[in-house]
């Protein structure tokens, strides 16, 4: 929430800052872009009225020390290998954890709700990823309300990646007999009907198919003791910590990515 003159308040709602102040604000040079278009100083705003601001173009404390990274953090443990590398190592982390948290928005609320997933498969070269699930679930109710979907994993070691993506129920036959797994009968039970059985053509067996936006994610680039040592020496110096190797899989990647492993 930021505040302006007087009682006047700017509330951020999905991407934009909503304002409900018509007083002039204090900082009266600073410059937005309004509905997509550059304009001049905003020295009042009309009640309730919405613009967007462009991505970086603010944060909350508007720090700025010459050229230091604002984030020194991020800046000191960026890590941008090749496309195939950041691929490959992503996916090779994903099936190793297989235990992931799915995060949608829950089709009854404004709630963002996470279950714990079983990574049951990967395509589109490892980057798309199916997931069973019971049709009759809320999860399926989410997202056939909302698309949007977070897939987040992480390990002992601290590790961690997380994926956006935009996901679909599929309960195509065929795809569910290809990654069937008798196990799912401890999930589904018998309902004794003779059809919802927990088997392969037990009509309650869907599949999430995610197919990932862009990615971020973090191998460890040290042992304990060398990352230990190092948020040892972050502290006393105030030089950020290298304990980690940051990498993003960006959207443009994630489409030379797909073009390059569908199959036409």
């Amino acid at each position: 929430m930021l505040m302006g003159v007087d009682s006047g308040e700017m509330e951020y709602v999905s991407g934009r800052y909503k304002s409900n102040c018509t007083k002039p604000w204090p900082y009266p040079l600073w410059h937005y872009t309004l509905h997509g278009e550059c304009q001049e100083t905003i020295p009042n705003l009309p009640l309730f009225y919405t613009y967007t601001v462009p991505p970086g173009s603010m944060s909350f404390s508007n720090t700025s020390v010459g050229d230091k990274p604002t984030d020194p953090y991020k800046k000191a443990n960026e890590d941008d290998p090749k496309l195939e590398t950041k691929v490959h190592d992503l996916i090779e982390f994903m099936t190793a954890c297989r235990l992931g948290m799915m995060t949608t928005h829950e089709a009854a609320t404004s709630n963002l709700v996470s279950r714990c997933m079983a990574l049951a498969a990967t395509e589109a070269g490892g980057i798309d990823l199916l997931f069973h699930t019971n049709t009759e679930s809320g999860k399926t109710n989410d997202v056939s309300n909302d698309p949007n979907i977070n897939i987040s994993f992480v390990n002992v070691s601290g590790e961690w990646a997380s994926i956006s993506g935009t996901a679909t129920i599929e309960t195509a036959r065929d795809l569910i007999k290809a990654h069937y797994n008798p196990l799912l009968k401890a999930w589904l039970g018998d309902l004794g009907d003779g059809k919802h059985d927990g088997s392969e053509n037990d009509p309650r067996i869907g599949m999430i198919r995610v197919k990932m936006n862009s990615a971020t994610y973090s191998p460890v680039a040290k042992n304990v003791l060398s990352r230990t040592a190092e948020v040892v020496r972050g502290a006393i110096t105030g030089q950020p910590a290298q304990v980690d190797r940051l990498r993003e899989i960006s959207p443009s990647d994630v489409k030379e990515w797909r073009d390059a492993h569908t199959i036409t």
